[in-house]
Parts: structure tokens; sequence; C-alpha cells
């Protein structure tokens, strides 16, 4: 990573994130895994040294950030250490933008100091057993009845679904309509007729706690309308970005991280009187990923600067999305096989890895997705 591309203060930032990880996370994280769900004192933690809700205006709790490089840092030290439990890039990318941007005073004043301390943790339903990349097609609904919506419906592989204390809800308030019958409210846990199901069993990320939600006849108040009543799909539109740009920052860290690994392996590692990474076909498919890796690392620093300054492109944010995670499919596939054996072994960073990466390509808009977006926007 260009040494220029940080000044001293994101170093400094790095320094203090990355000794909170080592000191909270790291000894951990083995136990979260077979828990399925990391302790909420990790959040309140967290919220007291100021590593959540970085872009949050300062009255109300946070730094004010609009500089993405810190979050960027954020995310490429829990990857650095391969800790995919904290749901903290969910809650701090994904959720609290949206009250941020489009709630109310109240909303804010309510919500976001809880949410910078580690205190209310967010998540976001979207998907639905039935519905995932076409959000036009959601089932779920919140009818006006007087002063209240009543939410019905049921969402799917929702992140903090365990532990969030508020959750944004994707609802369509004109079942008729399309796009312009989508709305987003805000649920508090506690809610009745707010449930959760059980963690889902998933292939990797086993700490992060994903869940289904259940929605029956959920009454809240008409000031838990985020934003205004249909304009639902331009908020997730304008947001997705960000949420696409975080995958990428951590995609590019881990093809990073689990290639230098490898990189060590294979000159420790002998075969035939000789360190494995002697062999020519070795070398080459080290040079080859050292290649992608370093272009990867170049376009998503490239979309982190412009992303800053407000200027990432839906389009631009998808290609890195797209690329950089399946880059990494790649490159974690091929670092397993030239570890052979060990490789497959638990005990190993690039086995975990390789659990954790495959859903990458997956949540946040799927590959097939990314391109529809990007030749969509060539007039295509």
């Amino acid at each position: 990573m260009p040494e220029d591309f940080f000044d001293a203060e994101h170093r400094m930032y790095r320094d203090s994130m990355r000794k909170f990880v080592e000191r909270e996370v790291v000894p951990h994280h083995a136990q979260w895994e077979k828990d399925g769900v990391v302790p909420r004192e990790l959040w309140q933690s967290a919220g007291a040294k100021g590593f959540l809700c970085l872009q949050v205006p300062e009255e109300y709790g946070g730094l004010g950030l609009k500089d993405y490089r810190y979050n960027m840092v954020t995310i490429e030290e829990l990857v650095r250490v391969g800790a995919s439990g904290p749901g903290f890039t969910v809650h701090s990318d994904m959720v609290t933008p949206y009250i941020t941007n489009f709630g109310t005073e109240e909303q804010k004043q309510k919500y976001l100091p809880g949410m910078v301390a580690g205190e209310c943790i967010g998540a976001i339903a979207m998907t639905e057993p039935d519905t995932g990349s076409d959000l036009a097609a959601v089932r779920t609904t919140a009818i006006r009845q007087g002063d209240d919506y009543v939410i019905n419906g049921q969402k799917t592989f929702i992140s903090n679904g365990l532990l969030n204390d508020v959750i944004i809800v994707v609802a369509k308030t004109d079942p008729q309509a399309a796009h312009g019958g989508i709305s987003l409210l805000l649920v508090e846990r506690g809610t009745k007729g707010y449930e959760r199901g059980t963690k889902l069993q998933k292939m990797g990320m086993h700490a992060q706690d994903t869940a289904e939600i259940f929605f029956k006849d959920v009454r809240v108040p008409a000031e838990n309308l985020l934003g205004q009543e249909g304009c639902g799909f331009f908020y997730l539109m304008r947001q997705l970005p960000q949420e696409r740009l975080a995958v990428a920052v951590g995609a590019a860290m881990a093809c990073e991280t689990v290639l230098d690994i490898t990189v060590q392996y294979c000159k420790e590692r002998t075969a035939f009187g000789r360190p494995i990474g002697k062999f020519q076909h070795n070398r080459f498919k080290l040079a080859e990923m050292k290649t992608e890796t370093e272009i990867a690392r170049v376009f998503v620093n490239h979309c982190v600067l412009l992303h800053s300054e407000g200027e990432l492109s839906a389009e631009k944010a998808a290609m890195a999305k797209w690329w950089i995670t399946e880059l990494q499919k790649r490159v974690v596939d091929t670092c397993v096989q030239l570890h052979g054996g060990y490789g497959y072994m638990m005990e190993y960073f690039v086995a975990r890895a390789y659990l954790d990466t495959r859903v990458q390509t997956i949540y946040a808009g799927t590959t097939e997705i990314m391109k529809e977006i990007i030749g969509k926007s060539m007039g295509l």
C-alpha cells in the first residue's frame, strides 16, 4: 500500500484500531465463532474508543469525518486478522448513514448517539426469502393505519440480526407500486410482533450473527418513517455505493493478507529438497496474484478517494465490488491449493479465509447485478 495514501492522522488511527483488535478481538474470536455471536460488550468498548460511526456529525456524538480512509482502516484491521464476527461495518457504513442523511432531527437525536457509543446496534432488513437483488419485488408491507404503520412480512440473511436494537425495514407502503412503493421504517427491539429467528448456519463468517426476521402486525408510529414515503428505493440506491465500496475494501485487504501468508509459507515449505515457491509453476502463480492484487489496491484506493470527495458513481462502486471480490475468490482458492493438505485444516488462516470469502460475490449485490449496473451505465 503506498505510504503517501495515508497521512499521519490515519496512521495514528490505524495504530489505535490495531491495538484494540489485537487486544479485544483476536484472543476471543475463536470462541465467538463457536458461540455464533460477539458480545455486546465489544460493541460498547469499540464505541467508547471512537471506532464506530465515524461519519456521524459531532452534534450527535460522532467525529463527522468525510474522509472514508478512516472507515477503510477500520475494515482493513478486522480483515487483517480474519475477524469476520464484529458487524461494525454493517452498523457504521451501511445503517447509520440512512439515519444521518434521511432522518428527522428527532430520529437523529434518538438513535445516533447510542449507535456511536455502541449501545444501540443497527441492522437493515432488505432481503426476503423469495426476493434477493430485486428490491422492487419485496413483499413485506407497511400499511398506514391512522397515526401508525402496520408491518407484515419476513426478511432473511440479516447481518446483526440477533443483536440489533434498531432495524431499518425495507417495505412496501404501496403494495401495488414497484420502486415507487418502497419506504424505509425504523423498528426497535421489543416492539410487539417483531421476532427474530434462530441464528442462520452459514458456510463461513460464523461469529457474525445472521438471522431471519419476522414481522407480524408490527405497529410503529408514523414518525418511524425514515425520509419520505415512497422514496425508499431512491435512498437505497444512494447509499448502496458506500456499502459496495466497503466490501471491495475488505476484499482487497483479504487478497493482500492471504497472499502474504502464502508467500511466506511457500518460502518455508519444502518439497523435493527445495522451497515450493522455487518451482516455476508456483512462482508464476504467486507472481500473477501479486500483480492482480496490486491492481486491486490501486483501484480501490482510487474509489475511496472519489467517495471521500462525494464523486464515487454507482457504476464505479459496482466495478470495484465485482472485480475485487471475484479476485478474492481466485486468490484465496489458489492459496489453499499452494498450502496443500494444510490449506484444508481449520487451524490455518487460509482455510478460514476460504470459508469467509465465498459470500463476498453474493451479498451487497451479486456479481451479476454489478455487471447489470455497469452495463446500463453504458447505455446498453
